[in-house]
C-alpha cells in the first residue's frame, strides 16, 4: 500500500513538473527562427554535390537507424515495446535523409524535413523511458500523442513563420524536455527499473549530444581553424553517435538476454 502511495505521488510530481516546464516555456516571447540559421561554414561542393560534407555526414544516422530496425528481429521486448523502438530506429533513419534533403538546399522549407525525424526520436525515446521504467501500457499509450505533439511542434514553427511570426518555443520543448526528464524519470522510479537499467549508455547518448550541440554553435570557428571539416558536419558525426548509444542500450535490456 505504502509503495502504491510512493509511486503515485512520484507519478504526481512528474505531472507538475511537466505541466511547469510547459507554462515557462509559454510564458517567453515567440523566438523566431534566424535567417542565420542557414548559413553554414562549409559550402564546398564535392563530386556535384553542394554544401557535401554537411550532406554526407548523415550517412551515419542512416546506418545508425538501420542496425537499430534490424535488432528489432532478435528482441525480447515483446510487442508493445518493439513498436515504440521502431519508431525510435525508423526516427534515427529518417533524420539521415531529412538532414541530408536540408543541407542540399538549406531553407525554411527543407528545415521542416529535418527536424520532423528528429521530433520521432525525442519522443519515442520518451515514450520508451516511461514504457520500461514505469509502466509498459502507459509508455506505449502515450507514444501517438507525443508523436502528434513533436510533429505538430515543427508544422506550427513552419506555419508561424511563414506568417512572419515564426514561433519555435513548442519545438524548443520537445527538443530539450527528453533530456532533462528523462534522468529524472530514472531517479523517481528506480524499483521499476530493471538492474540493467542502461545509466552507462544514457549518459553517453547525453554527453555526445552535448557535443553535437557545441559542434553546432561554433560551426564558423572550427571551420576556420580546420579547413576541412566544420563543426556542423561534426555535429552530424556526434550527434549519430548519440544515437548509437540507443541503439546500444536496446541491444542490452533485450537483445542481449535472447
Amino acid at each position: 500500500m505504502e509503495a502504491k502511495v510512493k509511486f503515485k505521488r512520484r507519478l504526481l510530481w512528474l505531472i507538475f513538473l511537466t505541466a511547469g516546464a510547459v507554462i515557462v516555456t509559454f510564458t517567453l516571447q515567440p523566438v523566431p527562427q534566424s535567417a542565420a540559421y542557414h548559413d553554414f561554414a562549409d559550402k564546398r561542393r564535392l563530386l556535384g554535390v553542394p554544401n557535401c560534407l554537411n550532406v554526407i555526414t548523415n550517412l551515419a544516422f542512416l546506418i545508425t537507424g538501420i542496425i537499430g530496425l534490424l535488432q528489432l528481429n532478435k528482441s525480447s521486448g515483446g510487442s508493445k515495446l518493439n513498436i515504440i523502438y521502431t519508431f525510435l530506429f525508423s526516427g534515427i533513419f529518417l533524420t539521415g535523409l531529412g538532414s541530408g534533403y536540408y543541407h542540399w538546399h538549406p531553407d525554411n522549407n527543407t528545415l521542416v524535413f529535418d527536424r520532423i525525424p528528429m521530433t520521432i526520436v525525442f519522443m519515442s525515446l520518451l515514450s520508451a523511458t516511461v514504457a520500461e521504467s514505469i509502466d509498459l501500457k502507459m509508455g506505449s499509450i502515450l507514444l501517438f500523442p507525443l508523436l502528434l505533439v513533436g510533429t505538430g511542434s515543427v508544422l506550427l514553427w513552419h506555419y508561424t513563420e511563414l506568417r512572419g511570426a515564426g514561433d519555435l518555443r513548442l519545438y524548443g520543448l520537445v527538443q530539450f524536455y527528453p533530456v532533462l526528464f528523462i534522468p529524472f524519470i530514472l531517479l523517481a522510479f528506480p524499483s521499476a527499473t530493471p538492474v540493467n537499467n542502461g545509466w552507462r549508455q544514457l549518459a553517453l547518448a547525453v554527453v555526445w549530444y552535448i557535443t553535437a550541440k557545441f559542434c553546432e554553435r561554433y560551426d564558423q570557428q572550427i571551420y576556420a581553424v580546420t579547413h576541412l571539416i566544420s563543426g556542423h558536419s561534426l555535429k552530424h558525426l556526434a550527434a549519430a553517435i548519440s544515437t548509437w548509444y540507443l541503439v546500444e542500450l536496446f541491444m542490452k535490456k533485450h537483445v542481449d538476454a535472447v
